[in-house]
């Protein structure tokens, strides 16, 4: 009986399952060419993807759920898809150019996002930038609200200025990244002091920076630089994107898992060093750690051993290992100025020799993951291209040699008739001189047919 019921139970949960699945597609919307006329009238939050894309498969789910929780919140903000090769027009208006796409499309502006491909991260993404650009904070009471909500947020203090105006160009183009808000000089807590007025602050790791023209250049490469927090859990993806900053980024390589005093340790100092020297490192360093070191061993196509310190400047794609043991935050700082003063010599970077070694590790870590992953089809991909080219070789080679044996049997038949000429034309003078008659030339027979 139980075991009935048990099967009965399966199915329930299967249909419930298609059921939930497609309540939460109700609230996504499927575009097609119409889409381009309409879509003004709304703010769009939209995935252009591909039905053969894998990547897009698994981003089906996690929209669905995206779409849901937008409507329940009751956010202007739509969900929709579009099938970017069937109305590959449209797509290319919108510069899609790899799969998924996901764009906020907000009136003419289309906004790209590049994070993290999470519900709440996509979510979090539609509501930055569906709102305004600058978001005014009327009292103390809110700004206090924002600094516990937000990690890292922009803050212009002041009044209309030309630094305003520089302000909101910048939040227009990176308002995908961060938030930019402003305020009156009286709402800003006491504890805020920028020495002058008008200002642009930026409120991250329990602190706050001033922006200084003169020492930190276009604001917009300063937000670009200031718009992560200064220690964060590394990956590949957020390496990438640390790229734009400029700043060498010191990565602890651990194993989370390992519970040893040495990881432990290495881990607790580079958060030290973060935290304690800040303000001497925050405009050239970045810090943060990464569990394992396959993506490290990638990226510098060498072994790097676990625990240790790398430093890495992505936007050469030199690093620094290092020169000595860590046992303290001391340690740790000397390698770290060490490197700044140009003391630990650089390896790697982005010369020709170095694309070229790119090129071969590639080559070689795209087959042997083909081979780990699919040995059947491993073989396949190489072991049968590998089979034509052999006989096409064998077949070259073996016309090679019957053309060889022909020409030279050709050739030993041609000195021989040279050679039977050479002697005919050497017995002819002999026969001018003998005496016994001679025989008849040309001319003789010419003339006895006249006769």
């Amino acid at each position: 009986m139980a075991a009935r019921t048990r099967g009965a139970a399966l199915p329930l949960c299967a249909a419930v399952f298609l059921l939930g699945m497609a309540f939460c597609k109700g609230f996504v919307e499927d575009l097609d060419e119409s889409f381009k006329d309409n879509r003004k009238d709304d703010i769009w939050l939209v995935d252009f993807y591909a039905p053969w894309c894998g990547h897009c498969k698994k981003l089906e789910p996690i929209w669905n759920e995206v779409g849901r929780e937008m409507r329940s919140i009751g956010s202007p903000v739509k969900v929709g898809k579009m099938d970017a090769t069937s109305y590959s027009s449209i797509a290319s208006e919108f510069g899609v150019r790899g799969y998924p796409t996901i764009k906020l499309l907000k009136g003419d502006l289309a906004y790209n996002y590049r994070g993290p491909r999470t519900k709440d991260d996509i979510i979090e993404f539609a509501h930055r930038v569906s709102g305004a650009l600058v978001r005014p904070l009327p009292s103390q009471q809110m700004f206090e609200h924002v600094r516990r909500r937000h990690r890292v947020f922009f803050l212009y203090i002041g009044g209309e200025s030309p630094l305003k105006e520089k302000y909101i160009d910048a939040a227009s183009e990176l308002i995908v990244y961060t938030y930019f808000f402003s305020a009156s000089e009286d709402v800003v807590p006491e504890y805020v002091t920028p020495k002058e007025m008008p200002a642009v602050l930026v409120f991250k790791d329990e602190t706050y920076f001033v922006y200084d023209e003169y020492e930190d250049g276009d604001l917009s490469s300063w937000i670009t630089r200031e718009r992560f927090q200064n220690y964060l859990a590394m990956d590949g993806f957020l390496l990438y994107e640390l790229g734009d900053t400029g700043k060498l980024v010191a990565i602890a390589i651990i194993d989370e898992k390992n519970t040893s005093v040495e990881h432990t340790r290495l881990k607790s100092v580079i958060q030290e060093v973060a935290r304690d020297y800040r303000d001497q490192f925050h405009r050239d360093f970045q810090f943060g750690h990464m569990d394992g070191n396959d993506y490290i061993n990638s990226l510098l196509m060498d072994e790097v051993k676990v625990p240790t310190v790398v430093v890495l400047n992505t936007s050469n794609q030199q690093y620094f290992l290092l020169d000595r043991p860590v046992t303290n935050t001391e340690d740790l700082v000397q390698f770290i100025r060490s490197v700044l003063d140009g003391s630990v010599e650089a390896q790697g970077g982005d010369s020709i020799f170095q694309r070229l070694k790119r090129m071969v590790f590639d080559a070689k870590s795209t087959v042997v993951s083909i081979f780990k992953s699919s040995p059947i089809m491993g073989c396949f991909l190489f072991g049968l291209p590998l089979g034509v080219i052999s006989i096409m070789c064998y077949g070259i080679y073996t016309a090679d040699t019957d053309g060889g044996y022909i020409e030279e049997r050709y050739e030993v038949s041609k000195s021989v008739i040279e050679s039977q000429g050479a002697t005919e034309e050497s017995s002819e003078p002999r026969s001018a001189h003998s005496p016994g008659p001679a025989g008849p030339g040309p001319k003789d027979v010419l003339e006895k047919k006249t006769d």
